[in-house]
């Protein structure tokens, strides 16, 4: 890829697909409408799913039982499981049809849709990652505060997560690459207008389905490039945040 890549840095053309259209009939072939997509599709399921999976680790680290906190682990742990394409048909055939009546949003397919199945397919990871963050706390910072006849609250808020916070940006950073990299969801439930959303309630296409529903005959042309400047942009990005993670787990081990 790195060296199908290597023409659009002649004469800056990388640069100027990154803030074009695109519109094919005047012969332009940027991708700004699918990097607002994406931004606004990745962000926005990121803000639904984190305060969900905090809570939901919270719960089986600290609040429940030892008996559903484990009934609920294996749930999670099932969910990770199972294909995208099948979030992919339950938000066709639900999530699209309730959004669709409830907010009068045009067919339903948009970015709000994808945004809130694309935070139930990060979700599983996130919840996985956070709990093992919560339970690698050491033992005697908790049991100090039941010492102190602490409530599993205040466990929680004052010890818990100010000592997991980087479990719980590793969480973070990693759900956001699975985010950016899944294409169905956003194939399948946001619409792929190729023009620059103005809000939730427009449809949008992202980077990812973008690289898969174009068709370029002729490989030497800006059509043809710009599927090869979205793999770009989306491999640069997904290297930074793994480089980050690594980075945050060498300080862990140093910590310990």
């Amino acid at each position: 890829m790195m060296i199908m890549s290597l023409p659009l840095f002649k004469g800056g053309l990388f640069f100027s697909l990154i803030k074009s259209p695109w519109n094919p009939e005047k012969g332009v072939f940027g991708i700004y409408p699918m990097l607002i997509g994406t931004g606004l599709i990745v962000l926005l399921s990121l803000c639904w799913a984190f305060p969900i999976c905090l809570g939901s680790s919270a719960l089986i680290s600290v609040i429940a039982p030892p008996a559903f906190s484990n009934f609920f682990k294996k749930i999670i742990q099932m969910m990770t499981g199972i294909p995208t394409v099948i979030y992919g048909f339950v938000g066709v055939f639900l999530l699209v049809p309730f959004i669709r009546e409830m907010f009068e949003a045009g067919t339903g397919m948009n970015i709000l849709s994808a945004s809130l199945m694309l935070a139930m397919v990060i979700s599983p990871t996130m919840i996985i990652i956070f709990t093992e963050s919560f339970q690698n706390i050491p033992p005697s910072y908790t049991a100090a505060v039941d010492a102190l006849g602490g409530s599993a609250v205040q466990k929680l808020i004052y010890v818990i997560l100010p000592c997991s916070w980087r479990g719980i940006l590793s969480g973070l950073t990693l759900s956001l690459g699975r985010a950016m990299g899944d294409t169905l969801i956003a194939l399948m439930l946001a619409g792929n207008a190729v023009a620059v959303p103005d809000s939730i309630f427009d449809s949008a296409r992202a980077l990812t389905s973008h690289i898969a529903l174009v068709i370029a005959a002729d490989f030497d042309s800006n059509e043809f490039r710009s599927i090869f400047t979205c793999g770009l942009v989306l491999y640069t990005f997904t290297t930074l945040l793994i480089v980050l993670v690594r980075f945050l787990g060498k300080e862990s081990l140093k910590d310990k």
